[in-house]
């Protein structure tokens, strides 16, 4: 099934995310996710990733599950947090240092080697 964000409202402290799947044979069944902005924040999860985090919590829903609202909860959130932290960590690791030029202790620094 392929979903698709249609839309989204704001319901106290959830936002609210509408989604339409589309299901073999083009058959359209609308679906919604919420998410406490309270939690997304405390996390580190930013407002711009809710809706492709949201769409991940429907993909990842038993298949021929008839649940419709689902729930970004909170020990997602804490999964999801810890692995986006772990991948920063390890790009920084992966980063490579700097290059700097090649030491010569100063004997032809700055000369093209003539006198």
């Amino acid at each position: 099934m392929h979903f698709i964000l249609t839309g989204f409202a704001q319901d106290g402290a959830f936002r609210v995310f509408a989604f339409e799947g589309i299901a073999t044979g083009s058959l359209r069944i609308t679906f919604t996710v919420r998410a406490n902005l309270d939690l997304t924040r405390r996390y580190g999860i930013r407002l711009q990733e809710l809706p492709l985090i949201c769409r991940e919590v429907l993909e990842h829903r038993e298949e021929g599950e008839q649940e419709r609202a689902f729930t970004f909860t909170e020990e997602a959130m804490r999964v999801h947090a810890t692995r986006i932290a772990a991948a920063r960590d390890e790009a920084a690791q992966n980063r490579k240092a700097p290059r700097r030029p090649a030491h010569t202790n100063g004997s032809n620094w700055g000369s093209n080697g003539a006198r």
